[in-house]
């Protein structure tokens, strides 16, 4: 009896120590964090390396791999597979040719399974497909980063739309010094593309940090920029409305209401949001509205309806509204833009790329041409590359500083 309580009590006193010593690995940050340990530290190889030349090495661990590739943004015809060669270590790697300055989006694919690199933490979604990420410095990309400037803030904010039925969440960009300034700031409203949401100028076109930077070097007004969402049957980015996981990421084609135009009509209660709970110039001289391909065709229609409202106008990469269409945002789509052109603009941006897979660098050209015949200042940017961010982004560098001067 005497015995088992010595027992008892030493194994309850080993308890207590090992108890102990948790808390106190707990206490000085030892202790083990969720997702820490083997599998999240399994990365043996460095990946990517960006070397002195702008040449990227990729690497990959992969003993038991048959065959690994890398897709990346950067090719000739973007999603062409570039394989990888194995070494005796069981490392797969390859080197590209030298890169401009950019951000550029890759993935690996092993035996058919496309994957991110499991050495790289940093990624971005594009529509459904998850990314990793990396950067070229230089003249674009050096935009793209964080620099030691002052800092705007971003709000994640919702507003009801009576005409949609529903309260939907937008993205304000505020400019650094927004929260003691005395004065009123011009608005650009910055729409996205198909498959995207109120998220994606942030996370793919780095809006926040474009701005900052520009605002900072003087080459662009302190401006607020508004991101709404433009899926007129979701409330939000997948995720975070009241469908929860049960919404996944989708091009905007395979939703509700994609043609009706409801979205574009109900943009002025967009506007009229944030002339309420900003400190905005509430004038059609320090409104732009701008957006890249089905944001882009969105910015059209908005502001050919409603001419009285944006004196900027941006299409990025745009899609163009049927005529035929008998939905009332685009209909009589041509009288409406000449109305628009009477009624003036400061300026009517329209940029593409040579080598859109959508074959539209014609159309936009011919677009800025008859807009141009319409009296109204506009400017035609051809570039390299397709429908693809790295322009958008660029395109972006250069329209924001020609804003509300």
């Amino acid at each position: 009896m005497i015995v088992t309580c010595i027992f008892l009590s030493f194994t309850n006193m080993k308890q207590t120590i090992a108890h102990i010593l948790l808390l106190l690995l707990s206490w000085t940050g030892l202790a083990a964090q969720q997702n820490v340990g083997p599998a999240a530290s399994a990365a043996t190889v460095t990946s990517p390396v960006v070397n002195e030349n702008n040449t990227v090495t990729f690497r990959l661990a992969a003993p038991k791999a048959k065959s690994v590739a890398v897709i990346g943004d950067w090719t000739e015809k973007a999603g062409a597979d570039i394989p990888m060669k194995k070494g005796k270590d069981g490392v797969w790697t390859l080197t590209t040719a030298p890169l401009s300055s950019e951000m550029y989006t890759y993935r690996f694919v092993v035996d058919g399974v496309t994957v991110i690199d499991p050495a790289n933490p940093f990624t971005r979604r594009d529509v459904n497909s998850v990314f990793s990420i990396f950067y070229i410095n230089g003249p674009q990309a050096d935009y793209y980063q964080v620099h030691d400037v002052p800092h705007g803030n971003v709000e994640q904010v919702w507003y009801h739309s009576d005409r949609l039925n529903m309260s939907r969440r937008i993205q304000v960009y505020l400019p650094a010094g927004y929260d003691k300034a005395r004065t009123n700031y011009p608005v650009l409203y910055l729409l996205h593309g198909s498959g995207g949401d109120e998220n994606a100028w942030m996370e793919l076109g780095h809006v926040s940090r474009i701005m900052d930077n520009l605002i900072a070097q003087g080459k662009a007004e302190p401006m607020i920029v508004v991101m709404p969402n433009g899926n007129s049957s979701k409330q939000a980015a997948p995720g975070e409305t009241s469908e929860n996981l049960s919404y996944r990421p989708a091009m905007t084609n395979r939703l509700p209401g994609i043609k009706d135009g409801e979205y574009e009509l109900s943009f002025p209660e967009i506007v009229a949001f944030i002339d309420q709970h900003y400190k905005t110039v509430a004038d059609k001289k320090h409104r732009a509205i701008a957006g890249l391909s089905m944001g882009g065709k969105h910015s059209l229609t908005i502001s050919a309806n409603f001419p009285d409202m944006f004196d900027y106008i941006g299409l990025f990469s745009a899609g163009f509204p049927k005529k035929e269409s008998q939905y009332e945002a685009v209909r009589d789509i041509d009288a409406k833009l000449k109305v628009q052109a009477e009624k003036g603009y400061r300026l009517y941006w329209v940029g593409c790329g040579v080598d859109d897979q959508f074959d539209i660098h014609d159309p936009a050209r011919a677009f800025a041409e008859k807009m141009q015949a319409m009296g109204g200042n506009t400017e035609f940017h051809s570039s390299s590359k397709g429908h693809v961010w790295s322009n958008w982004r660029q395109y972006l560098l250069d329209f924001a500083p020609k804003l509300f001067k």
